[in-house]
């Protein structure tokens, strides 16, 4: 039947057709109609052609998907359908009344006509994350897009005299050094200066006795900002660019210039030579501010927590070359790991520590407390500069967590051979581990060993499924949202545990299945739709999705540290408007849906 005059009232209410004119509406409510069900009809089914789409007027609609899960509950002003209409494709859910319900119906061909003519209804219906403004800071192009390629390069026997004169012909300040097995190392002019020119050396020598071997380099993909962050931490001057084994290009200062200085680079400089923890305070003390910046400047949310990240990164070896200057030399190689959030690279505004020590298995019983007490000096450094202690303990001044590289093998296999509970917890957490600093070594094949065994043993597997799925998306009755119930943050959506941790664990398990070893959240999305674990829609849908939320999440807190509030993860979604709400709603149901795939054994969505 035709919209009455109270359902074009409420349409007229209801965003994006609140942007419509008078005369617009009156038309699209002449081409829509008013359909009524009954509790328990169909309204469309998993494999209907996809051919109207549905605005709740009164009314509840139940949304399962293919495993006949429950992925949402929908009330009024709500609309369903649309996405198999955006996608040409068949109906992936079924949608079911659950009380009598009234719907206004529009056709296929009335809502691409709408979407075609008026941009604030396709910018709704545009499930994306709306683009950013086009940005003048080069500080976030990988470093292929500003490096130098084909480097000059000579073979290790080289005279230094030739070199010079290479260099000197090209108007260049460095060259690298490749032999038969590739790339080796690199001589700068300041190294000939100071190791031939200044102490009398042969110059007829070969190159190879006076380059730097196995110099800090970086990949294609890599950020300016990370040369950046190298160049005022580590103090050098030339950062070659590798893929893989094969040298394919040089970042140098003469090529900084021409990126902008970023405020990132400018506190990882201050507290990469901050005297003490303190000093190193007063330095992350402006993080809150340094989010703000980054966040309003349009920044993607990862090269934000990338940012973020990397001064823990630098506060952590600042503490830890601090630790050996008032220890000692360690007496054993050591290698200090972040985990968490920061082992992912995605601190934002709110970030506790979670860290451990892998030690040589040379380790003496009478040199542990050696490493005991730079621990403590870390990660009492770490709170002082604003990094909490983790509320699980899990940190290398835990005993547990600080143990030679035998035992953390046998923590692994064990944890995969008995997938208990606290296990699986164990397991999801030391995923995410990453070097920060010490004797990378320790590290190389550990991660690769350990998911290659876990990939293989079905039971662990299951298990870390099971765990990817106790932290669910708020989706309930409430205007497809729902909010905690009580206490501090009642009425408040959870952006962390419910949103930003469920595609994280989800990640989790694709990189256990496609043994992938991409630690960030997005990288681990992007990799696992290359391998085919992903598929090619769902992993989109997936990425969109968690774009959308941890994005909200670190707008919200802007909002809060402009405010002169202290930052948090919990947003009130009434803040929101219908849009942001809408869209917001949409992306915890593609993760609900996700982990309903994963949890039913099909894997990703088709």
């Amino acid at each position: 039947m035709p919209l009455t005059a109270e359902l074009r009232q409420f349409l007229a209410s209801v965003h994006p057709y609140d942007s419509l004119s008078d005369a617009d509406l009156d038309t699209l409510a002449q081409l829509c109609e008013a359909q009524t069900f009954a509790p328990g009809e169909t309204v469309f089914a998993v494999g209907d052609t996809a051919t109207r789409l549905y605005i709740i007027a009164a009314g509840e609609v139940d949304v399962t998907d293919e495993a006949d899960v429950q992925i949402s509950i929908l009330g009024p002003r709500n609309s369903f359908g649309e996405r198999a209409l955006l996608r040409g494709e068949d109906a992936s859910r079924t949608a079911t009344t659950t009380q009598e319900t009234t719907l206004i119906v529009m056709s296929s061909e009335t809502f691409f006509a709408l979407i075609d003519a008026h941009a604030t209804v396709a910018k709704f219906f545009d499930r994306r994350r709306p683009p950013r403004s086009d940005q003048k800071d080069l500080t976030i192009l990988p470093v292929g897009q500003l490096m130098t390629r084909d480097p000059m390069t000579c073979p290790p026997e080289t005279s230094i005299r030739t070199a010079a004169g290479q260099m000197h012909a090209r108007h260049i300040s460095s060259i690298c050094v490749s032999g038969a097995g590739g790339f080796e190392g690199i001589v700068t002019l300041r190294d000939i200066n100071g190791r031939v020119v200044a102490e009398g050396g042969d110059s007829a020598a070969p190159i190879s006795t006076i380059m730097t071997e196995a110099p800090l380099t970086l990949a294609p993909t890599a950020l300016v900002t990370d040369v950046l962050h190298l160049v005022v931490e580590r103090g050098i001057g030339h950062v070659p660019i590798v893929d893989g084994a094969e040298l394919v290009g040089i970042v140098t200062q003469t090529d900084l210039t021409r990126a902008q200085a970023m405020s990132s680079a400018d506190l990882v400089g201050r507290v990469a030579k901050a005297a003490d923890a303190g000093e190193m305070a007063r330095v992350t003390a402006q993080i809150p501010d340094l989010l703000v910046q980054l966040v309003e400047a349009g920044n993607r949310h990862e090269v934000v927590t990338r940012l973020i990240t990397d001064i823990a990164d630098t506060a952590t070896r600042r503490l830890l070359a601090l630790a050996e200057a008032e220890l000692g030399p360690p007496p054993v190689p050591y290698l200090w790991l972040a985990c968490g959030s920061q082992g992912r690279q995605e601190q934002t505004g709110v970030s506790d520590q979670d860290n451990c020590l892998i030690l040589s298995d040379d380790v003496t019983e009478a040199q542990m407390p050696y490493f005991t007490d730079l621990a403590k000096y870390v990660s009492n450094g770490l709170d002082t500069c604003g990094y909490f202690y983790c509320p699980g303990d899990m940190m290398a001044t835990n005993p547990r967590w600080c143990q030679p590289l035998r035992v953390w093998r046998d923590y692994f296999h064990g944890w995969i051979a008995t997938p208990n509970p606290e296990a699986q917890m164990l397991a999801s957490v030391m995923f995410d581990l990453r070097p920060i600093g010490g004797d990378q070594n320790l590290f190389s094949d550990l991660q690769e060993t350990t998911l290659a065994e876990a990939s293989k043993n079905s039971i662990f597997t299951a298990h870390m499924i099971a765990n990817s799925l106790k932290h669910q998306p708020p989706l309930g009755l409430l205007r497809g949202l729902a909010t905690i119930r009580s206490g501090e943050y009642r009425n408040q959506l959870d952006l962390k545990h419910n949103g930003v941790v469920p595609v994280v664990d989800l990640g989790r398990v694709y990189t256990l299945q496609g043994q992938l070893k991409s630690v960030s959240t997005r990288a681990r999305l992007e990799a696992a739709q290359k391998a085919g674990v992903l598929s090619a829609s769902g992993g989109a849908d997936l990425l969109h999705a968690y774009d959308l939320i941890a994005t909200m999440r670190l707008e919200h807190q802007v909002t809060q540290i402009k405010a002169g509030q202290k930052p948090n993860n919990y947003l009130d979604p009434a803040t929101l408007s219908d849009f942001a709400r809408s869209h917001l709603r949409d992306a915890f149901v593609v993760v609900k849906t996700m982990q309903s795939a994963v949890g039913s054994g099909k894997g990703a969505l088709g």
